[in-house]
C-alpha cells in the first residue's frame, strides 16, 4: 500500500478533478505484478493502468491481490467501472484505503466486487496510510461531502506580518526558493483565485510557471463590479485544446444593466466565462461562489488576493488552510496578512493549528488548519 500511495503522488498534478489514486497487483508471495496511477481526466484508472502494466509483463493476475488508495469506481463516468474491470481480470482481492467519498460509489464498487466472489478490505481509518491517502485528496473529499473545494489561502511575509510596505511595494519579500515552493502548490490546484484588487495592482500572470506541470489550474477573479480589463496579462494565459485553463469571473452587477453588457460581451470575446453571483452590499457572494466552483468540479482552490478579499474569506469562514511564507525582515507599518476587524476579546480570534513548518531557502513555510 505504500507503494501504491507513492504511486498516487505522482499523479498530483495530473488528474484534476478526480482523485489522486495508485493501485498495485501482487502475487500471493508479494511478488508485484503490475502497477500504476490514475491518468489525467478521460484517462485510465490506476486499476487499469497496474491491469494493463500486468498484462505488459506478461504476468496472469488470477487470484492476485489488487492493493489501491481509493475504493475502485463503480459507475460509467468519463471511463467504465473499475470494480468490474477487476472482477473480469480474475482479481482474488482488492485491499482499498479509503471509500470512495462519491455518492456514486460510497462503498458499492466494494459490494459489487464482494457480490462477484473477489474478497475485500477496507484499512482503519487510523492508518497513517489511510491519512496520508486522504491528505493527498483532501480537495476530493472536501468536494464530495461538503459541497465546497478546500479552500488554501497562500500568504508570504515578513517576520511582523506585512506582506507590502505603505506604498503597495511587496517584491520580493521572500526569496526565490519559497517563490518557486508557491508554484508547486498552484500547480495542485484545480484552480486559483484572486481579486480585482491584484489583477488592477498587478498585473499578474496567475499561472504554474518554472515546472513541467500537463496542466494549468483555471483562473477565478472576484470582480463585484466588473472592472476587468481586456488588456490583463492573465487573459492570454488560458491555453488550448482539452486542458485549456478556464477563466471564470465572478460579478454582483445586475445582467440587465445595458452599462456592462458591451464589457460582458468582450470578456466573453476573450474566453472569459462571467458568473453572476450578487451578495449582500453589492459584493459576490463568496459562499455561493465556492458552491458553483464544486458544481464545476473544483477540488482544491488556491486563494492569492490582497487583504481585503482575505478578510472577507477568513471574516466568513471559509478557509480550510493557510499557507504562509515568512521572511526574516521587520517592515514595520504596511499592508497586513488580512484585513479584519479589531476585537474586543482573545476569545474572539480565529483559531489555527501548525499541520507543518519548514524551512524553505531563508524562508519559513507554515501550514495552518482551523481547529
Amino acid at each position: 500500500m505504500n507503494l501504491a500511495l507513492n504511486l498516487a503522488r505522482q499523479a498530483l498534478w495530473l488528474t484534476s478533478p478526480n482523485p489522486r489514486v495508485g493501485c498495485v497487483i501482487t502475487a500471493a508471495d508479494g511478488t508485484v505484478l503490475g502497477q500504476g496511477h490514475t491518468q489525467r481526466a478521460g484517462g485510465p484508472h490506476a486499476e487499469i493502468m497496474a491491469l494493463r502494466d500486468a498484462a505488459a509483463r506478461g504476468q496472469s493476475v488470477q487470484g492476485a491481490t489488487a492493493w489501491v488508495t481509493l475504493e475502485p469506481c463503480a459507475h460509467q463516468g468519463r471511463t467504465g467501472p473499475c470494480c468490474d474491470a477487476l472482477a473480469a481480470a480474475g482479481i482474488g482481492r482488492v485491499v482499498a484505503a479509503l471509500t470512495d467519498p462519491n455518492p456514486q460509489v460510497a462503498g458499492q464498487g466494494m459490494a459489487r466486487l464482494a457480490a462477484a466472489g473477489v474478497q475485500t478490505e477496507i484499512l482503519d481509518a487510523t492508518d497513517e496510510i489511510v491519512v496520508q491517502a486522504r491528505e493527498l485528496n483532501l480537495g476530493f473529499f472536501s468536494r464530495m461531502e461538503r459541497q465546497m473545494p478546500w479552500v488554501r489561502m497562500k500568504m508570504a511575509a515578513s517576520i511582523d506580518g506585512q506582506t507590502a510596505l505603505q506604498n503597495g511595494q511587496s517584491q520580493w519579500i521572500t526569496g526565490p526558493e519559497a517563490r518557486a515552493d508557491g508554484h508547486v502548490w498552484r500547480a495542485r490546484a484545480c484552480a486559483i483565485l484572486t481579486g480585482i484588487g491584484t489583477v488592477l495592482e498587478d498585473d499578474p500572470w496567475l499561472n504554474v510557471r518554472g515546472l513541467n506541470t500537463p496542466r494549468q489550474p483555471h483562473l477565478v477573479v472576484v470582480d463585484s463590479r466588473l472592472d476587468m480589463p481586456l488588456n490583463a496579462r492573465l487573459l492570454d494565459t488560458q491555453g488550448a485544446g482539452d486542458q485549456a485553463r478556464q477563466i471564470w469571473v465572478y460579478t454582483a452587477i445586475d445582467p440587465a444593466n445595458a452599462a456592462q453588457t458591451e464589457k460582458r460581451v468582450a470578456l466573453c470575446a476573450r474566453g472569459v466565462t462571467v458568473i453572476d453571483m450578487p451578495g449582500p452590499g453589492g459584493k459576490v457572494d463568496l459562499a455561493g461562489m465556492l458552491r458553483d466552483l464544486a458544481r464545476r468540479e473544483i477540488n482544491e482552490l488556491h486563494v492569492e488576493a490582497g487583504h481585503k478579499l482575505n478578510g472577507s474569506f477568513i471574516r466568513e469562514g471559509l478557509v480550510d488552510e493557510y499557507l504562509i511564507y515568512l521572511a526574516p525582515q521587520l517592515l514595520g507599518p504596511g499592508q497586513g496578512l488580512a484585513n479584519l476587524p479589531a476585537l474586543t476579546a482573545l476569545s474572539d480570534s480565529v483559531q489555527l493549528g501548525f499541520h507543518a513548518v519548514d524551512r524553505i531557502g531563508p524562508d519559513l513555510r507554515l501550514l495552518l488548519r482551523r481547529l
